[in-house]
């Protein structure tokens, strides 16, 4: 060629380059309820499908849209605004009608899902590719070679990627946390809009589900005051002691509660005898039981005692004006009582329901006295100790050998044993599930503390790339700018 056009070829062929390569590196910036992600598209190997992608973000198509199949380590996929997969439409479908819904694939062998980021169709058969879309979360999945059209890669947010691939999934791969596509960026568009394309000014209004957590709601966070979440914590703290009382055999079931109309009555003089207590206490009302707390064996006082009233206003009365004062030259201590024995005897005895009814007499009579059901000695007085009144109902030894002699020895000493393993059947049962719920808690507290922990590191990383990302797309597209100013002003 002549000199004189030798330099206006190199400046054409330098634009010819310049214009390829800007077209084989256009990108979309993805803006999540979880971070950006900048998929960088392939345009010259897949023009079709990459122009029906860059006019959906155009058009705001892809705003609002969900992540509604999270595959862990597979792929995540998006793209249909009915979040259902079977929905979606091409722009092509927009601009030139019904029949033109899906478009034709474009496999190309050099395309290949073997890496983690891969971006490519979701199409329900060959050549029925529409606006769904999918993203590769691991490697080598060849599988998938040959049958679905990739377009593109993610460029930039595989660590967004890697959050939305681990995130709580239900048994259909349904996120139960809304992870939304908020905004698509288009960064640079190298096809010409077709004539008929419409952008709307706004996005489409986002769907939520009532069974879902929405994008926007911070479930680390707990807004109620302190005093209701201490509350809260010492009635879980209470909780587990009661379970862990229950299945040591202390229990018999975590969610009994103790009588309110007892008393409870300890520091006595050891002189103090139940007639005391009872024509003291008996001033603030009826009073059904009244019992010092006696050494079985040598039957001396253990200066404390139950007080049971007939009503509960009584029993409150009888709190308010008798603690701290002196009773046999001894200052008592009063409140209410939190012993459940009695209850967890009544629950002993209707676990043993095929006991005869001389037995079940007996220990009927026997819960009354306060004496142990297994011996004929007294809990007040001790065995061989000095029988003393108080206002149950009495029974003497002749009474308690005749009921001895009536009940058969063989059954009194299987049935016990049989009532023990069967108690320690239920509490190794009941560890079990206890272990397996513990577990379940202390996995869903530690990613919960992990997740608040994150939280403010995870914002502000997640900022800070999004800020530099824009600064460095505003610096290219600058130079850019100028560049072809400069071979304008060259040519």
């Amino acid at each position: 060629q002549p000199q004189s056009t030798w330099g206006n070829s190199n400046i054409v062929c330098a634009l010819c380059v310049f214009v390829a390569l800007d077209l084989c590196q256009m990108a979309v910036l993805f803006e999540t309820s979880v971070g950006d992600m900048v998929i960088d598209l392939f345009c010259e190997d897949c023009p079709i499908a990459t122009k029906n992608f860059l006019k959906l973000c155009k058009i705001k198509y892809y705003n609002n849209c969900l992540f509604y199949n999270v595959q862990q380590d597979y792929l995540v996929q998006a793209g249909d605004p009915t979040n259902t997969g079977r929905g979606g439409e091409s722009i092509y479908k927009q601009i030139y009608g019904d029949q033109a819904q899906y478009f034709d694939d474009e496999i190309r062998p050099q395309l290949k899902h073997d890496r983690v980021g891969v971006v490519a169709t979701a199409n329900t058969g060959p050549n029925l590719n529409a606006s769904a879309f999918y993203i590769t979360t691991r490697e080598r999945i060849e599988h998938l070679d040959g049958k679905h059209t990739i377009f593109g890669v993610v460029g930039e947010g595989l660590d967004v990627l890697q959050k939305i691939n681990k995130t709580y999934v239900d048994d259909d791969g349904r996120p139960w946390l809304d992870i939304r596509i908020r905004h698509t960026i288009v960064l640079d568009d190298p096809f010409d809009d077709p004539a008929g394309l419409e952008i709307p000014p706004n996005s489409p209004e986002p769907v939520h589900d009532s069974d879902r957590l929405a994008d926007n709601e911070d479930i680390t966070e707990d807004t109620r005051p302190d005093e209701e979440i201490k509350a809260e914590l010492e009635k879980k703290e209470a909780k587990s002691q009661a379970v862990l009382l229950e299945m040591i055999g202390d229990l018999p079931d975590a969610d009994i509660k103790p009588p309110e109309n007892i008393l409870f009555v300890c520091k006595l003089n050891p002189v103090t005898q139940d007639e005391d207590l009872h024509l003291i206490f008996s001033r603030f009302g009826q009073i059904k039981s009244c019992e010092v707390i006696r050494d079985w064996k040598t039957g001396d006082s253990l200066q404390y005692a139950f007080i049971e009233f007939e009503s509960q206003e009584s029993c409150e009365e009888a709190y308010w004006k008798m603690d701290n004062t002196l009773i046999d030259d001894r200052r008592i201590k009063v409140d209410f009582s939190q012993s459940v024995s009695k209850l967890w005897n009544r629950w002993r005895r209707n676990e043993a329901g095929d006991a005869d009814a001389g037995k079940g007499n007996y220990a009927k009579n026997s819960h009354q006295t306060g004496r142990p059901q297994g011996g004929g000695g007294s809990k007040q007085t001790g065995t061989g100790g000095p029988k003393q009144h108080t206002p149950h109902t009495q029974h003497t030894q002749q009474d308690n050998k005749d009921r001895h002699m009536n009940s058969n020895q063989s059954s009194r000493q299987d049935r016990p044993r049989q009532e023990y393993m069967r108690r320690d059947n239920r509490h190794e049962e009941d560890r079990r599930r206890s272990g397996a719920r513990d577990r379940h808690n202390d996995d869903r507290r530690r990613d919960e503390r992990h997740r608040s922990s994150e939280k403010s590191e995870r914002d502000k990383r997640d900022r800070d790339s999004s800020d530099r990302h824009r600064e460095d797309r505003r610096r290219s597209d600058r130079d850019r700018s100028r560049s072809r100013e400069r071979e304008r002003s060259r040519r």
